[in-house]
């Protein structure tokens, strides 16, 4: 398995997890729970899962591999890694149906963002810088 091969399937993981995410807080949102500790964890794996792509698409920049437009590749994947746990530092750690909604929307918000990534070859193939 190449680098290349290991990006894909953690940014495909990174596209589910935020799924699973949002479908749970909205659902939390949806019957007016509030939101557990095992939500924060999921948050925190999520940003964790987000910096491994990351991880991995640094150690193939220093290889040399490049994707097209770099710089917006790394943009976008230091807001996937920062803005779940952002958003709970701006809810203060608020944990009712309000708060559900945002994560549930931001999550969501994440999916179409990263699904966008894929569909404008921000996400791969790397392949050797030119020139």
């Amino acid at each position: 398995m190449t680098l290349n091969d290991l990006h894909g399937i953690l940014f495909n993981a990174h596209i589910l997890f935020s799924l699973a995410l949002g479908i749970w807080s909205a659902s939390m949102a949806a019957t007016n729970r509030s939101i557990s500790g095992q939500f924060w964890g999921a948050v925190a794996t999520s940003a964790i899962l987000a910096g491994a792509v990351l991880l991995v698409g640094i150690i193939m920049f220093v290889q040399g591999l490049r994707v097209e437009r770099t710089t917006i590749y790394f943009l976008y994947m230091v807001w996937l890694m920062v803005i779940m746990p952002g958003l709970f530092s701006m809810l203060r750690g608020r944990d009712d149906r309000h708060a559900a909604l945002a994560f549930a929307m931001l999550a969501i918000f994440n999916v179409f963002v990263s699904i966008s990534m894929w569909q404008r070859g921000l996400v791969g193939p790397w392949v050797p810088a030119a020139g």
